[in-house]
């Protein structure tokens, strides 16, 4: 049985927490150590097709619950505190409605049980324009990507999952060709009778369209218990523009 690969700091309470599309467990390494200090054994892991976890054709929300369960089992973890990032926000949401006697409580940032559109087209498309039998570094990465995406802290996130395939080629460690083509199965809802009762926080970023007030009545639907903190100062990215806040407020919730 293929299972996922995380990064596992402290000891204490398990707190699972999934990266968002096309990132990975060590988004979180600082945040994650926070936690840790706190009397949490904290789990960075990385989802299917991302990070150093394994390549699969198969790419939806069922898939990636059902890896959450599969690692537990591997780590003798009964049930745990889980916390997923937009992509990874919704993959908790469906484990925790799948499996609530696995899940002690739920953070969901930035992310509401909804159907996004497809939305990353141009960042696919400026990933897969890299032709890296022609590029021997980091820079020449950013320097090629940057003809695609403007944005400079977009580019650095990507590329911090560039990693040598071997001495002469660099390449990516998330499945490109896998989330290219199931680039749809992202905005995909969670199941529409999916319902979890635990304690639930929803938690969304001031400047941030992901989530908005027109979205509560949904996410009371699905998550009865659920409340919503704002982080002030911050878009889709909330944990990483305003990391304290976002630290204060979700670590608030877990140990209420």
């Amino acid at each position: 049985m293929l299972v996922l690969h995380s990064k596992i700091i402290g000891n204490g309470y398990p707190f699972l927490i999934l990266h968002g599309f096309l990132g990975s467990g060590d988004n979180w390494k600082t945040l994650g150590s926070q936690y840790a200090e706190e009397g949490f054994e904290v789990h960075l892991i990385d989802q299917r097709n991302h990070g150093r976890s394994f390549h699969s054709d198969e790419f939806n929300y069922d898939r990636l619950s059902e890896d959450l369960i599969a690692y537990m089992v591997q780590h003798g973890l009964p049930e745990a505190m889980v916390m997923g990032h937009s992509m990874g926000g919704k993959t908790a949401m469906q484990f925790a409605c799948s499996h609530p006697e696995r899940t002690k409580k739920l953070i969901v940032a930035d992310i509401a049980p909804k159907y996004y559109p497809a939305h990353h087209q141009q960042i696919i498309e400026g990933l897969q324009s890299l032709d890296f039998d022609q590029i021997g570094s980091r820079g020449e990465a950013d320097k090629q990507l940057s003809k695609k995406i403007k944005d400079f802290g977009t580019r650095q996130f990507l590329l911090k999952n560039l990693y040598w395939v071997d001495k002469a080629h660099m390449g990516f460690r998330f499945n490109l060709p896998v989330l290219a083509q199931k680039m749809g199965e992202i905005g995909e809802n969670i199941s529409s009778n999916a319902i979890f009762r635990g304690p639930t926080l929803f938690i969304r970023g001031d400047r941030s369209e992901y989530v908005s007030l027109q979205d509560i009545s949904e996410i009371e639907r699905h998550f009865p218990s659920a409340i919503l903190e704002t982080v002030d100062a911050a878009g889709h990215w909330l944990h990483a523009e305003n990391p304290e806040q976002f630290f204060n407020k979700t670590l608030a919730f877990i140990k209420s």
